[in-house]
């Protein structure tokens, strides 16, 4: 349990990073940093720490925020 709760904190925390960007107009560093969400939800999708819909669904938002 507390290994899941290290895994889904890590990967908050770069998608509330990838948000703060994004928000900040700093689109090239948010490009940047897009691949490193994609590997933090598939690892947690991976361990079973997200379902893997969930892990797509928030890889799409992330996508379509960042191309808004």
């Amino acid at each position: 349990r507390t290994k899941n709760l290290q895994k889904k904190e890590v990967f908050k925390t770069v998608v509330k990073e990838f948000k703060k960007l994004v928000v900040a107009g700093k689109f090239d560093d948010a490009k940047k940093i897009l691949p490193l969400v994609y590997k933090k939800l598939d690892k947690a999708a991976k361990s079973g720490v997200i379902k893997k819909n969930k892990a797509s669904r928030l890889k799409s938002r992330a996508t379509k925020l960042l191309k808004k």
